[in-house]
């Protein structure tokens, strides 16, 4: 069944149903190693709670841009549809997510919310709202980025104040007129407020330093250089991977560039109360009216019933693979490389664990086979 078959259904209730794989998640990362299993003959299903294949994509803010070139946008088998060296809108990202799964026939089933994920004498036990699916094995590609985070700051702001967080962010004529405080100092918080620069005061408050890289060197861009010189492939575990892992690099833009647009940067908020914002270095913002939490996300395992997988909000894996038999991880920041979680580059990821899948999937199958007797003589 394809996602376009499923699409705005839910799960009729029922019998358990048994499956040799679950994928939890159908953005990019699923639909990645939903294909690999597919050519592996696996009976898979993809559960995907939002109600289209690509919703999360198509709810971010308009302007939205990716900084990877199409040439470098695409997952297995499906080229991205546009010229090279031009940069995705979110909604073409979107409309090419769900022409993946529909092109392959994937088995995604929408608006399907996993509630908890338990271990069994066999395999694991993955229950949503109306029916309960059993597996041998289960990979998670929910993503990085899953529950918006706001600093507790947020909290102490009068209730005149409109506060946004950049995943409900859309446009600057969505919010009020005047001044914004932007906060976050990675790519969202740059783009946005240099976005709202064009028609109001912005003041961006970036709570440390962090790299900037430009989005073309020597007539190229970044990203042909990083997998020319093969930095995209420096694993997280070499030397230079836990260097550069540890921070975010700004790609594209620059504090010189905003500052041009008239942004004014701030350091990092410390403390707010009514309608006054506090800085680190003292300094205070006045009369704030409207703020965009550019602030990232956290991650929310809680449905994840299986001692150990998860310690601190952090996930117990290495490239992907769990203490525990069966279960997998895929499109974690890091997981492997900096591709892991970028829409182009978690091809490589989800080849390598469908390959130990369907290497254990054999293994099971090929243990419950009465082996053949030898004919007496």
């Amino acid at each position: 069944m394809s996602a376009d078959q499923d699409e705005g259904t839910k799960d009729s209730g029922g019998p358990p149903l048994d499956v040799d794989v679950v994928v939890v998640g159908g953005s990019q990362s699923g639909l990645a190693i939903a294909w690999h299993l597919q050519r592996q003959g696996l009976d898979f299903v993809v559960l995907e709670a939002g109600p289209e294949v690509g919703h999360v994509w198509r709810s971010r803010w308009d302007s939205l841009k990716l900084f990877t070139p199409a040439q470098y946008d695409a997952l297995p088998g499906l080229a991205f549809p546009a010229p090279a060296d031009t940069y995705p809108t979110k909604d073409p990202v979107a409309d090419y997510l769900q022409a993946y799964a529909n092109t392959f026939n994937l088995p995604v089933r929408l608006n399907v919310r996993v509630t908890q994920l338990s271990k069994t004498d066999d395999g694991f036990e993955v229950q949503t709202a109306d029916n309960t699916f059993r597996a041998r094995q289960v990979v998670v590609a929910t993503g990085p980025f899953q529950v918006p985070f706001i600093p507790p700051a947020a909290s102490k702001l009068d209730a005149s104040v409109t506060q946004v967080h950049s995943a409900q962010y859309r446009n600057p004529k969505a919010l009020p007129q005047g001044p914004v405080l932007v906060v976050g100092g990675g790519n969202s918080g740059f783009q946005i407020a240099e976005e709202l620069a064009a028609t109001r005061r912005v003041d961006l408050s970036v709570a440390e330093r962090v790299p900037m890289l430009p989005q073309r060197l020597a007539g190229r861009d970044l990203f042909w250089w990083l997998t020319r010189l093969g930095l995209l492939r420096v694993t997280v575990g070499s030397r230079l991977g836990r260097r550069v892992s540890r921070r975010e690099f700004i790609i594209g833009s620059n504090k010189r560039r905003l500052r041009r647009a008239g942004v004014r940067f701030r350091p990092r908020v410390v403390d707010a109360q009514g309608r006054t914002v506090r800085f680190a270095d003292h300094t205070t913002l006045e009369d704030v009216g409207v703020v965009v939490w550019a602030t990232g996300y956290r991650s929310d395992y809680a449905w994840i019933h299986i001692p150990g997988v998860v310690n601190n909000g952090r996930v117990a894996q290495r490239r992907g693979v769990t203490e525990v038999p069966g279960l997998y991880f895929l499109g974690l920041s890091w997981q492997h490389t900096r591709g892991s979680a970028l829409l182009g580059f978690v091809a490589g990821d989800a080849a390598w664990l469908a390959d130990r899948i369907a290497t254990r999937h054999q293994a099971a199958v090929s243990a419950t086979v009465p082996a053949t007797q030898e004919p007496s003589s």
